[in-house]
């Protein structure tokens, strides 16, 4: 929970269970470790789509690494 708080507000890439890949700012999370990002960028397989604000399940989440 720490790193998610030193995160606030700093661009994160997360990966998760489907190896879809997430780069966006942290702007919120709960004590879930559900968070929410903005100007998010999907990349997954081969593949880039800008998807704005993003809400992602904790559980979905296997790694987040700040950038």
């Amino acid at each position: 929970m720490k790193m998610l708080e030193e995160s606030l507000n700093k661009k994160v890439s997360l990966l998760l269970k489907d190896n879809r890949a997430f780069v966006g700012v942290l702007v919120g999370y709960d004590e879930y470790m559900n968070m929410v990002l903005d100007d998010v960028q999907e990349n997954a397989e081969n593949t880039e789509k800008k998807l704005g604000t993003v809400v992602v399940r904790g559980s979905n989440v296997v790694r987040i690494v700040q950038i």
